[in-house]
């Protein structure tokens, strides 16, 4: 190899290296970004509070016998729309005997006064007609045989009532289960052949039938008692079905419970809501419903994300850090709106152009640099 050719290859060597120093240290004297920074934003915040529950009718009404008995037969299904007074199902009586034979024997006695005041009635008739006795002494006998004639009918009464259960020919007999009220039939809890107890001071009685008004619906649910000191009657709820994923509803906060029941360790406190029902929408009792309540809301403010605040260990108050130059930062102290737990409004404190500093990345940069 002449001298022209090792000169020229060292020199070709020299310059490589030469090169590589000069992009070594031109990447070395280039600072490195340790942090990523995020901008402040516009955007609607509404703080709301989600209540699981579900709609069931406003009022619903148990209809009940006013006689024991055993169902004879039912006339109307579940679903059906009824109007007050339909018929819904009829009771066969069956009498009890101690009574039935003490309304028996009223009867013969009965019957047995009435024939002796008919006599007395018949012969002291005649003697009136003739002038024999006074007006006062008759009127006082005919006064005995009308209240024979009286009693004997009210033991006859008494006595078809325990046997059959109405005197007959009375349209709203107490065998004739009737409906009280115009709605819909939710429940039948009785079939054909089933025995019933009568409604009365001592007994709640069987229910023949459930019925509501399908058009009165409310909302009820459990709201946490954290929760519940931030509502106020009047509030909107919109209201979503799980069965019906389409269909939105509103309603209007009517009841809030004065006292909480406490619920796996919880307390928790009823509420109420009177719910908006589209007519092209049949809503079912007992659907599981989710109610939105706005607590609060504001339109069109500066806001970030929840994940970048830092709070003071002594003060607790919030604050972030933002970018004042190339990886440095400035702590600024901040003043909270409205949150919605993922987003939350600036009040004070940070203007639309600041970066801040998203502290939770620290640690990935430090590995970065270290792997460098």
């Amino acid at each position: 190899m002449n001298k022209y050719v090792k000169y020229t290859l060292i020199g070709l060597v020299t310059l490589g290296i030469l090169g590589a120093i000069v992009v070594f240290l031109k990447k070395n004297s280039t600072p490195k970004k340790l942090y990523q920074t995020e901008s402040l934003v516009k955007k609607d915040i509404v703080n709301k509070v989600i209540v699981t529950g579900k709609v069931i009718p406003e009022d619903e009404i148990n209809v009940k016998p006013q006689i024991s008995g055993i169902i004879d037969k039912i006339y109307l299904e579940e679903g059906e729309k009824v109007k007050e007074g339909d018929l819904i199902a009829t009771i066969k009586v069956v009498p009890n005997e101690q009574s039935l034979a003490s309304a028996r024997g009223r009867v013969k006695n009965a019957e047995v006064s009435l024939a002796n005041a008919k006599i007395e009635y018949d012969r002291n008739k005649s003697i009136f007609d003739k002038g024999v006795i006074s007006s006062q002494d008759f009127n006082t006998i005919k006064l005995t045989y009308d209240q024979a004639k009286l009693e004997l009918e009210n033991a006859r009464n008494d006595y078809q009532i325990i046997r059959v259960g109405s005197a007959g020919g009375s349209s709203s007999a107490n065998t004739n289960i009737r409906s009280t009220v115009t709605g819909t039939i939710l429940e039948i809890p009785v079939k054909e052949g089933d025995q019933v107890i009568e409604s009365n001071n001592f007994n709640d009685g069987t229910t023949i039938a459930t019925i509501a008004d399908m058009a009165k619906m409310i909302f009820e649910g459990e709201v946490d008692e954290a929760e519940v000191g931030k509502l106020k009657l009047g509030m909107p709820l919109e209201i979503s079905l799980g069965a019906l994923e389409k269909a939105d509803f509103n309603a209007k906060l009517k009841f809030i419970a004065p006292k909480g029941v406490e619920t796996e360790g919880a307390v928790q406190f009823k509420i109420e809501g009177d719910l908006v029902v589209n007519d092209s929408v049949y809503v079912r009792a007992g659907y599981s419903a989710n109610a939105a309540i706005v607590l609060e809301e504001k339109k069109d403010v500066l806001s970030i994300k929840e994940a970048l605040l830092q709070f003071d260990k002594e003060t607790e108050k919030p604050f972030v850090e933002i970018e004042v130059s190339e990886n440095k930062f400035e702590k600024k102290e901040l003043e909270l709106g409205v949150s919605d737990g993922i987003d939350v409004e600036i009040v004070s404190g940070l203007s639309e152009d600041d970066k801040i500093k998203i502290w939770n990345k620290l640690e990935n940069n430090k590995k970065d640099n270290s792997a460098d």
